[in-house]
């Protein structure tokens, strides 16, 4: 993947952008934290091209893996939070954002296409995080988790924060792409 230095840098301040909105804005109540990384994700998806997307995601990821406390939930950084049920959400990040780029650029031409594009982002993300929720709780915390308690745990107390925030997202960048005139004004 080569990059230009103007990708590069939109990719590094996507990631500042998440690690500013991780460290700032976040609230741990249970397994799963709530934070706004999910609405930065679709952000960086919806501005970014999909190598600027995942770059700007596997940077932040890279980051908290090299013990810098960026992470929403303690212990905030470390190669240690693989282990921690709630990694496959980072994990995550570094393939919503791209595929978000890469559908927006073939079927985001409207404000609702951009929308249902977000809505996708969500729609792959939350299996593997919660997928990987379910592994590392059965396995290194040793509760033997149902699917139905995965989605009370992973999914059912965020999605519909979630759906706000794609919503937000698709927002803003439609907004900024209008306003730059990458989307054509209506007469």
């Amino acid at each position: 993947m080569k990059l230009s230095l103007s990708s590069m840098v939109r990719a590094s301040l996507f990631c500042a952008f998440a690690v500013a909105v991780s460290v700032f804005f976040r609230f741990t109540s249970g397994v799963v934290p709530f934070s706004l990384l999910p609405l930065v994700v679709l952000l960086a998806g919806l501005s970014l091209s999909p190598q600027e997307a995942f770059l700007s995601m596997f940077l932040y990821l890279l980051l908290g893996l090299l013990g810098l406390p960026v992470f929403a939930s303690a212990p905030f950084g470390g190669v240690g939070y693989v282990l921690k049920p709630t990694f496959g959400f980072l994990l995550g990040f570094t393939v919503s954002a791209p595929l978000v780029a890469l559908l927006l650029r073939r079927y985001g031409k409207s404000f609702l296409s951009m929308f249902f594009v977000s809505l996708f982002g969500l729609a792959v993300l939350y299996p593997l995080g919660l997928f990987y929720l379910w592994v590392i709780m059965r396995e290194v915390v040793g509760k033997n988790l149902t699917g139905y308690e995965v989605l009370k745990i992973g999914f059912f107390p965020f999605i519909g924060f979630d759906v706000v925030k794609a919503f937000f997202a698709t927002s803003l960048a439609w907004k900024i792409r209008k306003s730059q005139g990458w989307i054509r004004r209506e007469a």
